[in-house]
């Protein structure tokens, strides 16, 4: 691109950048009800989208066939083993490292929970090629489910896990039965707005949900009955009684931390697992060409909605575990902002990628607890981020994905 033409580009984007800066992050509210300019931000904002955009054009574009040649050795399902043998190895002595404090574990606990949102979603989106944008809808229908059934039917966690997880499931098949001829924009469309229709319900049925005041003092999760508590009701054992140690608050942090782990284990081998079978093979079909799998016997009706289904179940299972963690429950913790957290993870990890889901997971978790004003600007990282995907990665960060299945050379 010629100098003059890059520079008025630039300085458009800046200007851009100007007027969506002011707004965005030049406001900053203060005691008294006054809000104050904070032109250091604005100045910083538009600075550095004139310099992206002057450094993005400055790359000099490769060809098709350039770009098309991978620039590193692919890594194969040997390595991709390793990493993930390594990894769960990491995950498993985490809590017991010197370093490992009380609030490193409740962030690797934070972080597990969209591991295992993040893999359900990858079915959908990544193996189905179906966009959801209202993923949380499932999450929250699982939350309440747990929440509801300890409350009124004195159920515990382990009880009501298998009802949270169905009724997500039947959700997902509801959600799923109108929308089975849409696909694209369409289907994002909708999804985004069944995810605002569950928040509405949850919001004004006060007398089922709690409305905007919530659910709280959910129970707790116990290790088979043995509650981690300093006391047990009715005077029974508790955790620490039954094994003759002193009683810690971090026990239970860390058992929690062990149980989400045990579930995402549970969903990655479910999904590997499934990816294999016919049903695997036929979502990643459907996503590459619809009217060629109906050609091949494909029912894009069944294959559709097991996708919805499994999804919506392993977001169920996460909603439960989010309810029993936090004790507390509310609409506003199943807002949009959740489901583009997710699907940002999937995406930027690579859609069908495993360990790709797990990578983005750790990073956009982690990255707003490295400061307070950095995590205001979470949402602006993640489209920064998408924007540089879409760019330099298009598939993601992970775009190597192992084939289903791979045919031998033909005999010789």
């Amino acid at each position: 691109m010629p100098l003059r033409n890059l520079l008025k580009d630039s300085a458009f984007a800046a200007l851009v950048a100007l007027i969506l800066a002011i707004p965005l992050v030049g406001f900053n509210p203060i005691e008294g009800g006054k809000v104050e300019m904070r032109l250091n931000w604005v100045i910083i904002a538009v600075v550095a989208v004139f310099i992206g955009r002057i450094a993005i054009g400055l790359v000099p574009r490769r060809s098709r066939a350039v770009r098309a040649a991978p620039r590193f050795a692919p890594m194969t399902s040997r390595h991709i083993q390793w990493l993930g043998w390594m990894g769960l190895v990491a995950a498993v002595i985490w809590p017991l490292l010197p370093f490992s404090s009380r609030y490193l574990v409740d962030l690797a606990t934070t972080v597990l929970i969209y591991i295992m949102l993040g893999w359900g979603l990858n079915i959908v989106v990544g193996l189905a090629g179906l966009l959801n944008l209202g993923y949380v809808a499932f999450y929250a229908v699982g939350a309440y489910a747990f929440a509801i059934s300890a409350q009124y039917f004195d159920l515990s966690f382990w009880e009501a896990l298998p009802i949270a997880g169905a009724l997500a499931t039947f959700v997902g098949v509801l959600l799923a039965l109108p929308v089975l001829r849409l696909r694209g924009d369409y289907l994002a469309i909708v999804t985004l707005g069944f995810g605002e229709i569950i928040r509405i319900i949850l919001l004004n049925w006060v007398s089922v949900t709690g409305g905007p005041n919530g659910i709280n003092n959910i129970p707790r999760p116990t290790f088979f009955g043995l509650p981690l508590a300093a006391s047990a009701p009715g005077g029974g054992t508790t955790f620490a009684k039954f094994f003759g140690i002193p009683f810690n608050p971090g026990q239970r942090i860390i058992f929690l931390y062990f149980v989400i782990l045990a579930l995402a284990m549970a969903t990655n081998f479910l999904t590997v697992r499934l990816r294999r079978l016919p049903v695997g093979r036929a979502w990643e079909a459907l996503r590459e060409d619809e009217i060629a799998s109906r050609a091949l016997g494909i029912n894009p009706t069944n294959v559709k909605l097991s996708a919805f289904a499994i999804g919506a179940l392993l977001a169920g299972f996460a909603g439960a575990f989010f309810a029993t963690r936090q004790g507390f429950i509310s609409p506003e913790s199943f807002t949009f902002q959740e489901s583009a957290t997710v699907l940002a993870i999937v995406v930027l990890g690579g859609m069908g990628s495993q360990l790709g889901v797990v990578l983005a997971a750790i990073i956009l978790v982690t990255l707003p607890e490295f400061g307070r004003e950095f995590a205001q600007f979470r949402m602006l990282v993640f489209g920064a981020s998408m924007v540089g995907i879409m760019i330099w990665r298009p598939r993601g960060i992970f775009s190597n994905r192992t084939p289903s299945i791979q045919l031998g050379a033909p005999p010789a």
